[in-house]
C-alpha cells in the first residue's frame, strides 16, 4: 500500500512537470518572441555623444536616449544607434539568427545584427549586447531582467 501512494505520487508530479512543459510551448506556437537572455534592461557602457537603453520583454523592445540632437553638432547621423525607430515607446519585435527585429511603420524592417557575449567569474558576471552602427560599435551592459 505504501509503495502504491509513493508511486501515485511520482505519476502525479511528472504528469505535473509534464503538462507545465507542454503548456509553455503552446503559448510559445508559431509566434516570435526575442530570446530569453536578451529579457531586460540593458544600458550603454560608453556615455559618450550617443547613449541610451533596450527594455526588450518577450515580444517588445522600448528604446530610449540615442538623442537626436547630436547629428546637428557631428553633421554625421549614420553612426546613431537606432536613428529611424521610434523612441520611449513600446515596439513590437523578435530575435532570430542573432537579427533584431522591430515592428513599426508599415514596411517590414531589416534584422539589426547583434553579438551576445556573457562571462566573468560568478561575483562579476557580465552579459554585454554589441551592434554596429555606420561603423561604430555600440555595447550594451545588462543591468536588469523581466
Amino acid at each position: 500500500m505504501k509503495n502504491l501512494k509513493v508511486l501515485a505520487i511520482i505519476i502525479f508530479l511528472l504528469s505535473t512537470l509534464f503538462i507545465s512543459s507542454c503548456d509553455e510551448l503552446m503559448t510559445e506556437g508559431n509566434y516570435k518572441y526575442f530570446d530569453s537572455k536578451l529579457r531586460g534592461t540593458w544600458v550603454s557602457n560608453d556615455p559618450g555623444r550617443y547613449s541610451g537603453s533596450l527594455k526588450i520583454t518577450s515580444d517588445t523592445i522600448t528604446i530610449d536616449g540615442y538623442g537626436e540632437d547630436w547629428a546637428s553638432i557631428v553633421g554625421d547621423d549614420s553612426q546613431r544607434p537606432f536613428k529611424d525607430i521610434p523612441k520611449r515607446k513600446p515596439l513590437k519585435g523578435y530575435s532570430e539568427d542573432g537579427k533584431i527585429f522591430i515592428g513599426y511603420g508599415e514596411t517590414a524592417q531589416d534584422g539589426i545584427p547583434y553579438i551576445y557575449t556573457e562571462g566573468g567569474p560568478y561575483s562579476q558576471m557580465y552579459k554585454l549586447l554589441e551592434f554596429t552602427f555606420g561603423g561604430r560599435k555600440e555595447i550594451l551592459e545588462f543591468q536588469t531582467s523581466y
